[in-house]
Protein backbone atom coordinates (compact mmCIF):
# COMPACT_ATOMS: atom_id res chain seq x y z
CA UNK A 1 0.00 0.00 0.00
CA UNK A 2 1.59 3.74 -0.92
CA UNK A 3 1.27 6.44 1.65
CA UNK A 4 1.14 9.89 0.49
CA UNK A 5 2.68 12.61 2.75
CA UNK A 6 -0.07 15.61 3.54
CA UNK A 7 2.32 17.69 2.08
CA UNK A 8 2.52 15.77 -1.28
CA UNK A 9 -1.38 16.32 -1.38
CA UNK A 10 -1.60 20.20 -0.89
CA UNK A 11 -3.54 21.71 -4.13
CA UNK A 12 -2.12 23.82 -6.64
CA UNK A 13 -3.17 27.29 -7.50
CA UNK A 14 -2.77 27.94 -11.18
CA UNK A 15 -2.51 31.41 -12.12
CA UNK A 16 -4.69 33.37 -14.52
CA UNK A 17 -2.75 32.76 -17.62
CA UNK A 18 -2.14 29.03 -17.38
CA UNK A 19 -6.02 29.01 -16.87
CA UNK A 20 -6.56 30.69 -20.28
CA UNK A 21 -3.79 28.44 -22.04
CA UNK A 22 -5.50 25.53 -20.30
CA UNK A 23 -8.72 26.70 -21.44
CA UNK A 24 -7.50 27.15 -25.20
CA UNK A 25 -5.96 24.32 -25.02
CA UNK A 26 -8.79 22.25 -24.01
CA UNK A 27 -11.56 23.69 -26.93
CA UNK A 28 -8.53 23.60 -30.02
CA UNK A 29 -7.95 20.07 -29.11
CA UNK A 30 -7.91 18.97 -33.07
CA UNK A 31 -9.00 15.06 -32.13
CA UNK A 32 -7.53 15.29 -29.04
CA UNK A 33 -9.38 14.16 -25.28
CA UNK A 34 -9.90 16.39 -22.77
CA UNK A 35 -8.22 14.00 -20.67
CA UNK A 36 -4.79 13.71 -22.80
CA UNK A 37 -5.28 17.94 -23.24
CA UNK A 38 -5.04 17.47 -18.92
CA UNK A 39 -1.78 14.98 -19.04
CA UNK A 40 -0.22 16.95 -21.06
CA UNK A 41 -0.61 20.07 -18.44
CA UNK A 42 -0.35 17.60 -15.81
CA UNK A 43 -3.24 18.66 -14.29
CA UNK A 44 -6.92 16.73 -13.16
CA UNK A 45 -9.07 16.04 -15.87
CA UNK A 46 -11.21 16.94 -13.47
CA UNK A 47 -10.09 20.39 -12.66
CA UNK A 48 -10.08 20.77 -16.44
CA UNK A 49 -13.66 20.02 -17.07
CA UNK A 50 -14.83 22.13 -14.26
CA UNK A 51 -12.94 25.10 -15.87
CA UNK A 52 -15.02 24.64 -19.12
CA UNK A 53 -17.74 24.10 -17.52
CA UNK A 54 -17.30 27.93 -15.34
CA UNK A 55 -15.94 29.35 -18.77
CA UNK A 56 -19.45 28.05 -20.53
CA UNK A 57 -21.60 29.14 -17.54
CA UNK A 58 -19.92 32.68 -17.88
CA UNK A 59 -20.60 32.59 -21.65
CA UNK A 60 -24.27 31.55 -21.01
CA UNK A 61 -24.79 34.73 -18.75
CA UNK A 62 -23.51 37.32 -21.19
CA UNK A 63 -26.05 36.34 -24.15
CA UNK A 64 -27.89 39.72 -23.19
CA UNK A 65 -24.67 41.33 -25.51
CA UNK A 66 -24.89 42.80 -28.46
CA UNK A 67 -24.95 40.55 -31.29
CA UNK A 68 -20.77 41.68 -31.84
CA UNK A 69 -20.12 41.08 -28.06
CA UNK A 70 -21.81 37.97 -27.68
CA UNK A 71 -20.28 36.35 -31.29
CA UNK A 72 -16.88 37.38 -29.56
CA UNK A 73 -17.54 35.31 -26.66
CA UNK A 74 -19.34 32.48 -28.33
CA UNK A 75 -18.36 29.47 -26.62
CA UNK A 76 -16.78 26.47 -28.15
CA UNK A 77 -19.40 23.59 -28.78
CA UNK A 78 -17.66 21.72 -26.09
CA UNK A 79 -18.31 23.79 -23.42
CA UNK A 80 -22.01 23.40 -23.52
CA UNK A 81 -24.28 20.61 -23.42
CA UNK A 82 -25.10 19.95 -27.33
CA UNK A 83 -29.13 20.87 -26.40
CA UNK A 84 -27.73 24.21 -25.72
CA UNK A 85 -26.12 25.17 -29.25
CA UNK A 86 -27.11 28.24 -31.24
CA UNK A 87 -28.64 27.24 -34.89
CA UNK A 88 -24.90 28.53 -35.78
CA UNK A 89 -23.49 26.24 -34.30
CA UNK A 90 -25.05 23.14 -34.69
CA UNK A 91 -24.95 24.47 -38.75
CA UNK A 92 -21.36 24.12 -38.32
CA UNK A 93 -21.30 20.88 -36.95
CA UNK A 94 -23.68 19.65 -39.47
CA UNK A 95 -21.00 21.10 -41.93
CA UNK A 96 -18.31 19.34 -39.98
CA UNK A 97 -19.45 16.36 -40.02
CA UNK A 98 -21.59 15.76 -43.29
CA UNK A 99 -18.34 14.30 -45.27
CA UNK A 100 -17.75 11.65 -42.26
CA UNK A 101 -18.98 8.20 -41.80
CA UNK A 102 -18.72 4.82 -39.46
CA UNK A 103 -15.83 5.19 -37.17
CA UNK A 104 -14.65 8.64 -37.93
CA UNK A 105 -18.48 9.61 -37.37
CA UNK A 106 -18.48 8.43 -34.11
CA UNK A 107 -14.81 9.66 -32.86
CA UNK A 108 -15.60 13.32 -34.15
CA UNK A 109 -19.35 12.62 -32.33
CA UNK A 110 -17.23 11.95 -29.24
CA UNK A 111 -14.47 14.04 -29.36
CA UNK A 112 -17.56 16.97 -29.28
CA UNK A 113 -19.52 15.22 -26.89
CA UNK A 114 -22.43 14.89 -29.65
CA UNK A 115 -24.54 11.49 -30.29
CA UNK A 116 -25.51 10.63 -34.32
CA UNK A 117 -29.14 10.89 -33.62
CA UNK A 118 -28.60 14.72 -32.58
CA UNK A 119 -27.01 15.50 -36.12
CA UNK A 120 -29.71 13.38 -37.64
CA UNK A 121 -32.01 15.35 -35.86
CA UNK A 122 -30.55 18.82 -36.18
CA UNK A 123 -30.38 18.22 -40.49
CA UNK A 124 -33.94 16.95 -40.82
CA UNK A 125 -34.65 19.90 -38.46
CA UNK A 126 -32.45 22.43 -40.46
CA UNK A 127 -33.99 20.82 -43.83
CA UNK A 128 -37.61 20.92 -43.04
CA UNK A 129 -37.02 24.70 -41.99
CA UNK A 130 -38.93 23.63 -38.35
CA UNK A 131 -38.50 25.33 -35.39
CA UNK A 132 -36.54 24.83 -32.42
CA UNK A 133 -39.21 26.10 -29.82
CA UNK A 134 -41.98 24.39 -29.87
CA UNK A 135 -43.34 27.34 -28.42
CA UNK A 136 -42.46 29.63 -31.53
CA UNK A 137 -44.00 26.45 -33.46
CA UNK A 138 -47.20 26.85 -31.80
CA UNK A 139 -47.72 30.91 -32.10
CA UNK A 140 -46.43 30.53 -35.43
CA UNK A 141 -49.34 28.30 -36.41
CA UNK A 142 -51.79 30.06 -35.03
CA UNK A 143 -50.78 33.17 -36.90
CA UNK A 144 -51.48 31.18 -39.90
CA UNK A 145 -54.71 29.61 -38.72
CA UNK A 146 -56.21 32.69 -38.09
CA UNK A 147 -54.88 34.20 -41.16
CA UNK A 148 -56.18 31.37 -42.98
CA UNK A 149 -59.86 31.71 -41.45
CA UNK A 150 -59.70 35.15 -42.12
CA UNK A 151 -59.51 34.44 -45.91
CA UNK A 152 -61.98 31.63 -46.30
CA UNK A 153 -64.36 34.09 -44.53
CA UNK A 154 -63.54 36.96 -47.45
CA UNK A 155 -63.18 34.05 -49.90
CA UNK A 156 -67.11 32.98 -48.55
CA UNK A 157 -68.06 36.71 -49.17
CA UNK A 158 -67.09 37.66 -52.45
CA UNK A 159 -68.42 34.04 -53.77
CA UNK A 160 -71.64 35.47 -52.52
CA UNK A 161 -71.15 38.99 -54.24
CA UNK A 162 -70.37 36.97 -57.47
CA UNK A 163 -73.28 34.86 -57.46
CA UNK A 164 -75.57 37.51 -56.77
CA UNK A 165 -73.63 39.46 -59.93
CA UNK A 166 -74.23 36.62 -61.91
CA UNK A 167 -78.05 36.04 -61.16
CA UNK A 168 -78.46 40.11 -61.93
CA UNK A 169 -77.12 39.45 -64.89
CA UNK A 170 -79.05 37.11 -65.63
CA UNK A 171 -82.27 38.38 -64.91
CA UNK A 172 -81.23 41.86 -66.89
CA UNK A 173 -80.38 39.53 -69.96
CA UNK A 174 -84.26 38.10 -69.16
CA UNK A 175 -85.60 41.63 -68.87
CA UNK A 176 -84.14 42.58 -72.26
CA UNK A 177 -85.71 39.30 -74.13
CA UNK A 178 -89.06 40.29 -72.66
CA UNK A 179 -88.79 43.74 -73.67
CA UNK A 180 -87.55 43.33 -77.23
CA UNK A 181 -90.38 40.28 -77.44
CA UNK A 182 -93.29 42.92 -76.13
CA UNK A 183 -91.42 45.40 -79.14
CA UNK A 184 -91.85 42.92 -81.98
Amino acid sequence: MIRIRATEMTRQKHSAEFKEQALRKARERAGRTLGDVAAELNMSLGTLKGWLKQAGAIAATTEGQSKDQQHATMPQPGERPASQWTAEQRLAALNESHALSGPALHAWCRERGLFEHQLVAWRTAFCTGTAADPRQERAAFKVLQSKHEQLQRELRRKERALAEAAALLVLQKKFQALLEDEDK
